[in-house]
């Protein structure tokens, strides 16, 4: 790693460590992840990850008390930061997933903090991408709640077939959603069922070879055993025979 790779790092850190949590704080990242060393270094990717998962933990506690606008902006910072070193299936979806509940909770009393329809849809479809399904259908509970209130209250400007686009949209998305996740659970389920027959097949191996040696055991002793009734009928029958010659001679 170079030496300007390194001060751009710590500067970084600097910005997030006394929460100057501005543009400037993402141009730095742009810059670090832009550089080769950087590109070709996990360790590097995965440390810088590990830092800012830990401190957009407590970043949230401490906004705990703080106003609305100061905790969306601070979630809009985490959420571009987690982008831009390539943590969006979970961090950065959780992160988004956050900020959006609090908009429309807030939504009641700040009118401006209302989710969209098509931001909620535009969530569940990022959402599926990366395998969220529970997420994906909550998103379009809320995708459609929205879409519900916008039409009553501007049932005049939402064209009919527009209506009805959104609506099957949603529909789509869900049902999808729910046919991925059951997909899912017989794949694991038929995995959980292959490795229990392994398991058995593994411990039924030892008594059935054992079975089979007792098997070859008996029949190999049994063998003997016809063998050498077979060669003592012989002796007895020639000593009859050599008794009965011997009688005749007599």
């Amino acid at each position: 790693m170079t030496d300007t790779v390194a001060q751009r790092i710590s500067l970084f850190r600097s910005h997030i460590l006394n929460r100057r949590l501005d543009g400037a704080a993402l141009r730095e990242i742009e810059s670090v992840m832009a550089s080769k060393d950087v590109k070709s270094s996990m360790e590097v990717r995965s440390s810088l990850r590990e830092f800012i998962r830990s401190e957009s933990m407590s970043v949230i506690r401490e906004n705990a008390e703080k106003p609305v606008e100061k905790k969306l902006l601070d979630l809009d910072f985490l959420v571009r930061a987690f982008a831009l070193l390539g943590d969006v299936e979970a961090s950065c979806l959780a992160l988004r997933y956050e900020a959006l509940l609090l908009r429309e909770f807030k939504s009641t009393s700040c009118q401006w903090l209302e989710v969209s329809c098509a931001e909620w849809l535009n969530f569940a479809e990022q959402s599926l991408d990366y395998g969220f399904h529970s997420i994906v259908r909550r998103a379009c509970e809320n995708a459609l709640l929205c879409f519900q209130k916008t039409y009553k209250t501007e049932a005049k400007t939402v064209e009919f077939f527009e209506g009805v686009e959104i609506i099957e949209k949603i529909r789509r998305l869900k049902e999808c959603a729910l046919t991925s996740a059951a997909s899912r659970s017989v794949q694991a389920q038929a995995a959980k069922y292959m490795k229990s027959k392994l398991i058995d097949r593994t411990q039924a191996c030892p008594s059935v070879s054992k079975r089979t040696l007792c098997l070859a055991t008996t029949l190999f002793r049994n063998g003997i055993r016809k063998r050498n009734l077979r060669s003592l009928r012989e002796s007895q029958s020639l000593l009859k025979m050599t008794d009965e010659s011997n009688t005749s001679q007599s």
